[in-house]
């Protein structure tokens, strides 16, 4: 029988992979993606820096229709979410990969193979962006978990359209997100080679 997703984070906890609010709240931040996704024409999706698997686990478990790509740098952290995709029963349509976004975006199987990207305290805005653009489809969009009060304004329409995206809606909380667009192409230069979107981001 597959174990219940408070347990599982209840463990992504204990190890330090979550941060050590109440996992009802951090839960409660994840499903609020939701509010912020548009759902229309999305298959695939990635967690930009699953970590703990928050947002990832959360809301492959609440948008069931979806296949799920849990991303994530830290060899430790990835072969926790390998266990905790097992425990939750979610094989057949969540995957983990061990991989630093840089060389992620670059890679063929994952360049451009998603129609949602959401990330929640992956890095700055601009990495974020430099990052998880090339992982979109064209029309695809990324989520990402802002501070409170957020109006959009860590976005520059010119630092994003560099990338071939548009900030499409900024969604207030708490919890706030802002969703963007990727309605052009992704230059082949991006993202840059490992350290350097956050060394030298396109914006600051």
């Amino acid at each position: 029988m597959a174990e219940s997703l408070e347990a599982v984070l209840e463990r992504s906890r204990t190890l330090g992979f979550l941060g050590p609010g109440p996992i009802a709240e951090q839960r409660a931040h994840a499903e609020a993606f939701t509010t912020a996704i548009d759902t229309l024409g999305v298959e695939a999706a990635v967690d930009l820096g699953s970590g703990g698997g928050i947002p990832g686990l959360v809301l492959a478990t609440l948008l069931p229709h979806l296949r799920w790509t849990l991303l994530d740098g830290m060899p430790r952290r990835t072969s926790f979410l390998e266990e905790a995709v097992a425990a939750l029963g979610l094989e057949g349509r969540v995957q983990v990969v061990t991989a630093r976004a840089e060389l992620a975006g670059r890679a063929p199987a994952l360049r451009g193979e998603f129609q949602l990207v959401v990330a929640r305290g992956f890095a700055s805005p601009a990495v974020t962006a430099e990052c998880a653009a090339p992982l979109l489809a064209s029309g695809g969009q990324l989520v990402v978990s802002e501070p409170p009060g957020s109006m959009g304004d860590r976005w520059p329409d010119v630092g994003v359209a560099e990338l071939g995206l548009t900030v499409e809606a900024v969604v207030s909380g708490p919890p706030s997100f802002v969703r963007l667009r990727r309605t052009g192409a992704v230059p082949e230069r991006f993202p840059r080679r490992v350290g350097i979107p956050g060394k030298r981001p396109l914006w600051s």
